[in-house]
């Protein structure tokens, strides 16, 4: 880094700067204003990628008790479906109350992540209820 650049940036800017391969360091930050309500989201893609992972998480958390609860058929598919979609939109409108209009309406901040948090579901499902309930 030069010293013409050092001048630049804050202290404490310096002080926290983490590697790219470093531990907690800007990706705690990101998680941590994910967790706070209300927080302000600079880069939209930060809060799409927080709005993606959410998604993974619910999808894992919901094959795993599906697997578990002998639960069967399109009941199942709809009712993960309605879950998924309905906790990200409470999350977003609610929790973090963002302009949707930032990120190109509601519909397209429901869907972020959406066809790849079901396929994560159903494979865990898949592989709970096989392992948990196969004959």
């Amino acid at each position: 880094m030069s010293g013409a650049r050092r001048r630049e940036e804050p202290p404490h800017a310096q002080q926290h700067a983490v590697p790219d391969g470093g531990g907690a360091g800007p990706r705690g930050s990101v998680w941590g204003k994910a967790l706070r309500s209300d927080s302000a989201w600079h880069d939209k893609d930060e809060f799409l990628d927080v709005i993606y992972w959410f998604r993974q998480i619910i999808a894992v958390i919901l094959g795993v008790i599906w697997g578990v609860v002998p639960l069967k058929g399109f009941v199942g598919i709809a009712i993960f479906c309605l879950i998924n979609a309905g906790v990200l939109y409470l999350y977003f409108s609610s929790f973090q109350q963002i302009d949707e209009e930032e990120y190109g309406g509601t519909w397209e901040l429901t869907k972020e992540g959406f066809m790849t948090s079901f396929a994560l579901f159903l494979v865990v499902w898949i592989i709970f209820y096989t392992a948990i309930h196969y004959d």
